[in-house]
């Protein structure tokens, strides 16, 4: 009778672990791979800096979905925000990037009107 009881209750513990870890929400990854992609295309690839940050975004989410699968759930959601925050600096450092090539661009057009209108 003892033994009927204790492994009931076995049963019992190991089906509430087993449907504990089976209803644990799954991975959102959709903040971070929309923010490499506006990181793509804002053109980060082409800018150094923002190139490295976009790269570690990208080996950032791998390894959250890595660690998802492991079950190390509190890590990959830590992972997710890093690489979240690495796309998000690739799209600012992109920005920064084009708005200076526009202030060259307007410096140019403007020297190039003082040479045509002296």
């Amino acid at each position: 009778m003892k033994k009927a009881i204790s492994l009931t209750i076995l049963m019992v513990v190991g089906l509430a672990l087993f449907l504990g870890c089976a209803s644990a929400p799954p991975l959102r990854t959709e903040a971070s791979t929309s923010e490499i992609r506006a990181a793509e295309e804002a053109g980060a690839v082409n800018v150094p800096q923002a190139s490295l940050h976009l790269q570690l975004a990208k080996e950032e989410l791998e390894l959250a979905k890595g660690l998802a699968a492991k079950g190390e759930k509190a890590r990959a959601a830590s992972m997710l925000l890093r690489a979240e925050a690495d796309a998000e600096l690739a799209v600012e450092l992109s920005h920064g990037d084009a708005e200076k090539a526009e202030s060259r661009a307007a410096m140019e057009r403007v020297r190039q009107l003082r040479q045509d209108n002296p």
